[in-house]
C-alpha cells in the first residue's frame, strides 16, 4: 500500500463525516459539535452525530497492521470457496436461519491450547509498546468500529445509488452486521476461549477482572466479523473503495488485539464468519424493481 492510497484511506472517514454533515445540515464551526446539539428531535444519536461528537485521531501505521491484513485477506479466499458451496445449493435465495446456523458450522476449532498460549505471549509482548497514541486511536476504533464507520461508508455510497437500490443496500448492511455479531456469539458460547485480558488481567487493569472469571469469551471476534461482512459487501458495490474498506478494517482488528481484546486467531475465525455473511447479502435476489 502507497503512501498515496494511506493518505486516501486514513482520513476517509472525515471524507464521509463532511459529506454527511452537509446532507444532514449539520454545522462546521467547530471540530467538535457535541451530540446534544445535533440530535434534536431524534431518539438517539446515529453514527454521523457520534463521530461528529467524537472525531478520528490518527491511526496507526501501515506497517503496524499489515501481518493481520495478510491473513484477513487469506480468510477471504477461504470464504469465498466456502460460500461457492452454499451458492451452488441455494442460489441467491434469502434463508438467515439455515444460512447461519451453516455459516457457525464453518468455523474451525479453536487452536490448541499450546498455539493459544503462544499468541497470548505475542499480545503480551504487544502491550509492551503501547503508547498514549496508540491508545487512544485504539479506543476510537473498538468504539467506532462496531458499526458507525461502516454505516457511514454505507451513506457515502447510497448518495450516488438510485433511491431504490440505495434502500436496499441499506437494509442489506444492517442485516449483515446484525447477523454477524449474533454468529460471532454463538460460536463464543460453545468455544468458551477466555479473552487475553481474561487470562491475564494485566493487560487491561481497566476492565476490573474478578478471580475465577471466565469470559467474556473472545473466539470468534465479533469486531472482525462485522469489518469483513461490512468489506465484503460494500467492496462488492463499490470495488473502487474495497481497498480503502480493507484498510480501515485492518485498522479495526490491530486494535483489539493491541488492546488485548483478541489473540490473532480470534481474528481470522471472525474475518471467516463476516466474509461468509458479507457474500451472502452480496448474492442476495434484490428486490422487486431494485436495479442491482
Amino acid at each position: 500500500m502507497n503512501r498515496l492510497r494511506r493518505i486516501t484511506w486514513q482520513y476517509a472517514v472525515i471524507a464521509i463525516l463532511a459529506a454527511a454533515a452537509a446532507v444532514f445540515g449539520l454545522v462546521h464551526t467547530t471540530t467538535s459539535t457535541p451530540v446534544a446539539a445535533t440530535t434534536a428531535g431524534k431518539k438517539k444519536p446515529g453514527a454521523t452525530d457520534r463521530i461528529k461528537s467524537d472525531p478520528p485521531p490518527a491511526l496507526f501505521a501501515d506497517a503496524d497492521v499489515a501481518a493481520l491484513a495478510k491473513q484477513q485477506a487469506a480468510q477471504k479466499h477461504t470464504a469465498d470457496a466456502l460460500f461457492a458451496q452454499w451458492k451452488a445449493a441455494h442460489g441467491s435465495a434469502r434463508d438467515d436461519k439455515t444460512f447461519t446456523a451453516w455459516v457457525a458450522q464453518q468455523v474451525p476449532a479453536p487452536p490448541a491450547k499450546a498455539v493459544r498460549i503462544a499468541e497470548l505471549h505475542q499480545v503480551q509482548q504487544l502491550a509492551k509498546t503501547r503508547t498514549a497514541a496508540g491508545k487512544k486511536a485504539a479506543t476510537w476504533l473498538e468504539v467506532h468500529g462496531k458499526g458507525d464507520i461502516w454505516k457511514l461508508y454505507g451513506h457515502d455510497q447510497r448518495e450516488l445509488l438510485p433511491k431504490d437500490q440505495g434502500a436496499v443496500d441499506k437494509i442489506h448492511l444492517k442485516s449483515a452486521l446484525k447477523m454477524a455479531k449474533a454468529i460471532t456469539e454463538q460460536v463464543a458460547a460453545l468455544d468458551k476461549q477466555p479473552a487475553p485480558y481474561v487470562l491475564d488481567p494485566s493487560l487491561r487493569p481497566d476492565k476490573h477482572i474478578t478471580a475465577g472469571q471466565k469470559g467474556p469469551y473472545s473466539y470468534p471476534s465479533r469486531h472482525a466479523a462485522k469489518a469483513a461482512a461490512a468489506v465484503t459487501l460494500l467492496g462488492d458495490r463499490s470495488p473502487h473503495r474495497a481497498e480503502d474498506y480493507r484498510a480501515m478494517a485492518a485498522e479495526i482488528v490491530y486494535s483489539r488485539v493491541y488492546m488485548a481484546g483478541h489473540v490473532p486467531s480470534d481474528i481470522t475465525a471472525g474475518t471467516l464468519v463476516g466474509d461468509l455473511v458479507g457474500d451472502y447479502f452480496a448474492n442476495a435476489a434484490p428486490a422487486p424493481g431494485a436495479s442491482k
